[in-house]
């Protein structure tokens, strides 16, 4: 009987030690992932240093004073909205997951975490290190940040289907080379396109199973959402494509049905290829479409203002915006332990003040009872 309860204390014993080194190393990885999101934030801040380390300063400067600020104040307008469009992906992810944050959080996030994203590449590893440390300070579960990422990822896939078919439109046959070959892979990319947008808006009227993917249940959204998901994506792209429309249109007179087809295949092509910034796509695709070393010169110089203005500054100030929130974070967490210490100070304090006077009213009591002892002597 004792070796069946020692055996069975041991056993309770190692349960608990496994359990405990579980919780340890779930909180180690969630640490991990949490400050991954600043590492992330680092590795962009270096990325989109060593692309405009490429260029000279003088060309950079020679480039942006000869844009006019008409066309670089139209060019940071879209910008802005382009932003807009990006952090409005985060309220579809959260209307997906059924969770209500106020806007400032998803806007917040969303802005940060582009701005990130697009300066590291592999977006889903980068913006969503980002991401979770945000979202799990606001009490969104990890499974569900994951949902968010995953909802986000086909918002952009199925905008990009949609651009891609349009962009075969209405793009020139040589924007992409003269060969028989180029027009075949661009048929057959924009028919994969049309195939799985298709796919993708008849599994949201008609699919309702759920998805198990490693314990997480993901479900089709529906159509509504769908269609909210392409209008979003499709003005994200779009405002990206007026940036650098706006810089280029100085320098070369390019229609606009000509520039963007070229832009959406570049912007895919760029991200998916998880070349920071797409940088050379956008080189490789318009000088296909702009030929000459003179317009090659100019497109140099817009491209330049392009990416300052679509990705340096961003980035910039999403790195003020999250320097300023974990400096207040760190300064209200500070503020917190001070007023813990305060509040446990008070109560050691009160506790010592009551056990005081609890031990004067015992004094009293028994230096009454020992008066009344010697008045009862006196009158014996």
């Amino acid at each position: 009987m004792k070796i069946f309860q020692n055996r069975k204390n041991n056993i309770k014993t190692f349960n608990a030690s496994k359990s405990h080194a579980v919780h340890r190393t779930k909180k180690i990885l969630k640490k991990v992932i949490a400050w991954s999101g600043l590492f992330f934030f680092a590795l962009a801040a270096y990325m989109i240093y060593r692309q405009l380390s490429k260029y000279d300063m003088q060309d950079i400067s020679k480039a942006l004073l000869t844009i006019p600020v008409k066309n670089l104040i139209y060019a940071m307008l879209a910008s802005f909205l382009g932003y807009v469009a990006l952090s409005s992906y985060d309220f579809l992810a959260l209307k997906y997951i059924k969770k209500k944050l106020p806007a400032w959080k998803w806007i917040f996030a969303g802005f940060i975490g582009f701005s990130v994203s697009n300066n590291a590449g592999h977006a889903i590893v980068s913006g969503g290190a980002i991401r979770y440390r945000l979202y799990t300070r606001w009490r969104v579960k990890g499974a569900d940040i994951v949902k968010m990422i995953t909802f986000s990822g086909f918002t952009y896939l199925i905008a990009c289907f949609f651009l891609i078919i349009i962009g075969y439109f209405i793009t020139p046959d040589h924007a992409f080379g003269d060969g028989a070959a180029s027009k075949i892979t661009t048929a057959v990319i924009a028919l994969l396109s049309f195939v799985g947008l298709w796919i993708y808006l008849t599994a949201a009227v008609y699919y309702k199973k759920t998805i198990t993917i490693k314990g997480i249940k993901l479900k089709m959204p529906n159509i509504q959402l769908a269609l909210e998901q392409i209008l979003i994506g499709s003005i994200d792209i779009l405002m990206a494509s007026l940036v650098l429309y706006f810089t280029l249109t100085h320098f070369i007179d390019i229609s606009f049905n000509t520039f963007i087809g070229a832009f959406i295949i570049a912007q895919i092509l760029g991200i998916y290829s998880q070349v920071p910034g797409g940088l050379g796509v956008f080189e490789l695709v318009f000088a296909n479409i702009i030929p000459g070393a003179e317009n090659q010169a100019m497109l140099y110089g817009s491209l330049i203002a392009y990416r300052i203005i679509y990705y340096l500054l961003p980035l910039v100030l999403s790195g003020v915006a999250l320097l300023s929130y974990e400096g207040y974070l760190g300064y209200r967490q500070r503020e917190i332990k001070k007023q813990r210490k305060l509040d446990l100070l008070k109560q050691k304090l009160s506790e010592k003040a009551q056990l005081v006077t609890s031990k004067a009213k015992i004094v009293s009591k028994k230096a009454k009872e020992m008066r009344d002892k010697v008045h009862l002597k006196k009158e014996s």
